[in-house]
């Protein structure tokens, strides 16, 4: 990835998971010595010119994080609380996505620990060539899209805030009602999700 594609491009993280299959939160977590958001962050920072963490709990946070991440505190629709926080990943995008000022931002879980920088790279290279009514890039999986790891147009933010406003709340539908290009994926373990004990005790 050369200078000018990290400068195209921006990296939202989000943090506002309830961590209830895990019992404690997932984000602060050490893996190999390091709580995961911050390894998230790192391989962010390595892959675009600005990194927002989108979270509930900005001050939980602030310690772990490099230097270079702004946090967005989160916040809830309304008729929510944040203690509450049920609207789930796509509301917490889209708020993150409104502060993105880059063509493409990369979407990233912070239960990624097996997130691979040069593959991340690899695909942004696909940005330029993405077809022009293509509003993401992502891998699949059997059950369908795999949003919490690839690439957003910043310009699907007003369909996003529309399909919200109408009471969706479901990745997996919204992508379903717009153009998706598929990324290649030749490693399933990039996009493992850290979820529970068990996952924990696997790597």
């Amino acid at each position: 990835m050369n200078a000018s594609q990290t400068r195209s491009l921006s990296t939202i993280v989000l943090a506002g998971g309830q961590s209830s299959r895990m019992g404690r939160d997932k984000a602060l977590i050490a893996v190999r010595g390091v709580p995961l958001l911050q390894q998230i962050c790192d391989v962010a920072l390595q892959c675009a010119s600005q990194v927002y963490v989108v979270t509930p709990w900005p001050q939980r946070y602030q310690e772990i994080l490099p230097s270079r991440c702004i946090l967005v505190q989160e916040q809830p629709l309304p008729g929510e609380t944040v203690k509450e926080s049920p609207h789930g990943p796509l509301v917490g995008f889209s708020q993150g996505l409104a502060q993105v000022q880059t063509e493409w931002a990369l979407l990233l879980a912070c239960d990624l620990p097996q997130l691979r920088v040069d593959i991340l790279q690899n695909w942004s290279s696909e940005l330029e060539n993405a077809p022009k009514d293509a509003i993401a890039l992502l891998a699949r999986h059997p059950k369908g899209w795999e949003p919490l790891c690839g690439f957003y147009r910043r310009s699907c933010l007003a369909v996003l805030t529309e399909y919200i406003d109408g009471g969706g709340r479901s990745f997996q539908g919204w992508l379903a009602q717009n153009s998706v290009e598929e990324l290649p994926l030749s490693d399933r373990a990039l996009l493992f999700n850290c979820n529970t004990p068990d996952d924990l005790k696997k790597i």
